[in-house]
């Protein structure tokens, strides 16, 4: 991943534990942003979520479709590899105690794997983007395709988590891994849909 990319997602975890305190000097810059987003948001298939996941960037300079578009797809690639941590954690465990549920949740654990590569990739088609010196050549079409792909590809990936994980019961520990997972579905979602309102400048 380049140095903007991880920069981000290094910074999402305080950010997402930071309290809702505004000083004085940021309240206008604070209410713009969280207006902004807000708005955007509205045109996403889960707003309250995407409200939810944002609003960490309200103090920021989070001001046109390409800094939003990037700020979603940071969030959605972090919570995607927070998820694979935690069926990464649980497929160790049952593999210890022998358990029938081993095998789903190691094929779920693949498929979020795949999710966190895909939305890696995303990211940093985004940057090649916006970045036409690292872009090494491509077309800007080509790189719109590309990001458009892969967050496809990851929302794809994670549904067919969900979809099979059940098998003939859904136990207390499926039904959590499969609400991380959906959850990380739902973000790529609302990410894709701010990319192609950021995209649409570069279309005819």
């Amino acid at each position: 991943m380049n140095r903007p990319s991880l920069s981000i997602l290094l910074l999402l975890p305080s950010m997402f534990c930071i309290s809702g305190r505004v000083e004085p000097a940021r309240l206008a810059r604070h209410s713009r942003g969280q207006a902004y987003i807000e708005s955007s948001c509205k045109k996403t298939l889960y707003p309250s979520l995407c409200i939810q996941y944002l609003s960490v960037f309200a103090n920021s300079t989070i001001e046109t479709p390409q800094q939003l578009a990037q700020a979603a797809l940071s969030v959605s690639l972090y919570k995607a590899v927070q998820t694979r941590t935690f069926v990464l954690k649980v497929a160790k465990e049952l593999k210890a105690m022998k358990s029938k549920d081993y095998q789903a949740v190691k094929d779920c654990l693949d498929q979020i794997g795949d999710s966190v590569d895909r939305l890696s990739q995303s990211v940093r088609e985004l940057y090649r983007l916006e970045h036409p010196d690292a872009a090494g050549g491509d077309g800007v079409f080509w790189l719109v395709s590309n990001v458009e792909t892969w967050v496809s590809s990851a929302m794809t990936d994670a549904r067919t988590c969900v979809d099979e994980l059940p098998g003939k019961k859904v136990n207390k520990l499926k039904a959590v891994i499969m609400a991380k997972v959906l959850n990380v579905a739902q973000t790529a979602s609302n990410a894709l849909a701010l990319f192609h309102r950021y995209a649409a400048k570069y279309k005819p």
